[in-house]
């Protein structure tokens, strides 16, 4: 049996990676936080049920991590990674947030939010490093 070395590659964010990720997150909570508000205002004035509100909240959520990658992620480089990190720090900031309002994080804050939020802000990052100009 043949021994193959086997390298492992660290992955290294730097300092333009790091205010990358404070500024996406940043953002996409204060997109969500105006979307919030937007979809309490239409709630109130039309009534919508429960059943229509929570799948309204998930898009809400895909779409501040998206806007806020676009509009945060500066640097062409690792996407995913930096998205991923949006995305987690995102939901966990915004179930704090909301527990605020609501005082119980336990409704805020599921393993099928963290993966939801991990896995949109991957794509967003994806997605953000390539809309960047070269």
């Amino acid at each position: 049996m043949k021994n193959k070395n086997l390298s492992v590659k660290k992955i290294r964010i730097n300092k333009d990676g790091v205010k990358d990720v404070i500024k996406a997150t940043l953002l996409s909570v204060i997109f969500a936080l105006i979307m919030v508000l937007i979809l309490a205002i239409v709630v109130k004035l039309t009534g919508i049920t429960n059943n229509i509100i929570l799948p309204i909240n998930q898009v809400v959520k895909i779409l501040s991590l998206l806007l806020g990658s676009i509009f945060g992620i500066k640097t062409r480089e690792k996407g995913a990674l930096k998205g991923a990190i949006i995305g987690l720090i995102f939901t966990v900031l915004s179930a704090l947030i909301f527990m605020l309002v609501n005082a119980n994080i336990l409704d805020n804050l599921s393993v099928a939010d963290v993966i939801t939020g991990i896995v949109a802000g991957a794509i967003s990052g994806i997605i953000a490093v390539n809309l960047k100009k070269k």
